[in-house]
């Protein structure tokens, strides 16, 4: 199986990396790979990929990151994308993530003043507008992250749209939206589906719309625990749970779990020009 998106570059896994992937490997995850949210976070992605056979590297700067950079300048930002883009000869360096557009108010962040305002709006733009375009620029493939911000993400996307992206970008964790599905089957776009299948209604219909041939299975960890282990609250999600994601995918779409390992193994490495 291959957790086309897995974060364990983060502090949650600091103290038992190994028995967390001890236990994916156990179960038959064979890939994974894992997006960097900041410089940081990036850097301990590359770190963590060069250990492991068949893990993988993303780079780049989610746009929630983006609010610490709202009252810098633009040299700040060009700062910023200067060290993603050092990043990126590094061979176990597959793509450009997870880097987007967001407009969730979240509960919990580390920033005190945190608002979702025209200026932060704006700053995510910029952010993501230098990073469709290193993409581009050093062929990597594209992961991206939008949190109830379509209408902000698509005119970007496509404004800087490249013949290049097509097949080597995935609509992380994809919400239920038919503009979204539409902009993805005209450019061939890979839909992200997480454990969330296993339990919202409306991203389970919206997964029997999706082509077989889009589809590419992640686990988000630590995040978006799917069931049973969510109503079990066993806590943190990890990499291992990709199986029951790609239990539910099968179901829904009528096909073997052989089957729907085999399909979303192969969309998980043309994804990302593994071969």
């Amino acid at each position: 199986m291959f957790d086309t998106h897995c974060h364990l570059n983060f502090k949650r896994f600091k103290k038992n990396v190994t028995e967390v992937i001890d236990r994916a490997v156990d179960v038959g995850v064979t890939n994974i790979v894992i997006p960097g949210t900041d410089i940081i976070s990036s850097k301990k992605a590359v770190e963590i990929a060069e250990k492991h056979e068949g893990f993988y590297a993303a780079v780049g700067i989610h746009p929630h990151h983006a609010f610490e950079l709202i009252t810098n300048d633009e040299l700040s930002i060009t700062n910023e994308i200067d060290e993603i883009e050092t990043l990126l000869t590094h061979p176990k360096v597959v793509a450009i993530g997870e880097v987007g557009m967001d407009r969730h108010v979240y509960e919990e962040t580390k920033y005190a003043e945190y608002a979702v305002d025209e200026r932060f709006l704006s700053t995510q733009k910029s952010l993501l507008t230098s990073q469709i375009q290193l993409a581009v620029t050093y062929n990597k493939s594209l992961i991206l992250h939008n949190r109830e911000a379509k209408s902000d993400l698509l005119p970007i996307i496509k404004k800087n749209w490249d013949s290049q992206l097509e097949g080597r970008t995935v609509f992380h964790c994809c919400e239920p939206d038919a503009e979204l599905l539409i902009f993805a089957k005209n450019h061939k776009v890979f839909i992200g589906v997480d454990g969330d299948v296993t339990y919202d209604k409306a991203k389970q219909d919206f997964i029997r719309q999706v082509p077989l041939e889009m589809l590419v299975v992640e686990t988000d960890s630590p995040f978006i625990l799917p069931e049973p282990l969510l109503s079990e609250k066993k806590y943190p999600n990890e990499p291992a749970n990709i199986q029951l994601i790609v239990r539910e995918v099968a179901s829904l779409k009528g096909e073997t779990v052989e089957k729907i390992i085999e399909l979303t193994t192969e969309n998980g490495k043309s994804l990302f020009g593994l071969g």
